[in-house]
């Protein structure tokens, strides 16, 4: 069964557009590889920088084939070069009802 994630991305000093064109790359990868379906993905940025990434695996199988999968260990590597993952309750947007961030397009 498919499911949602929100994968949140908070850019290492001076690396924001950088970080944003690793973003870019990422679900046209994944949905090659058949990981993810083909649901437009939603990109928004925090106050801080910090980007969300919003889109459906194909499956939970899907998810544990990405961790394995060479291509994407490798796409990977380089998002840990230029950000840190954080969770939502890192944002001061989430400390709030019907929290608000910027769209971004890819």
């Amino acid at each position: 069964m498919a499911n949602l994630v929100i994968a949140m991305y908070r850019p290492r000093d001076g690396k924001a557009d950088v970080l944003l064109e690793e973003v870019s790359k990422h679900l046209p990868v994944l949905r090659e590889l058949g990981l993810v379906t083909e649901r437009k993905a939603v990109v928004l940025r925090a106050a801080d920088g910090t980007l969300l990434e919003i889109f459906e695996w194909e499956s939970e199988g899907a998810v544990k084939k990405a961790h394995d999968h060479p291509v994407v260990k490798q796409m990977w590597n380089r998002f840990e070069k230029v950000c840190t993952y954080v969770s939502l309750s890192d944002l001061e947007e989430s400390k709030v009802p019907f929290p608000h961030f910027e769209p971004v397009d890819l």
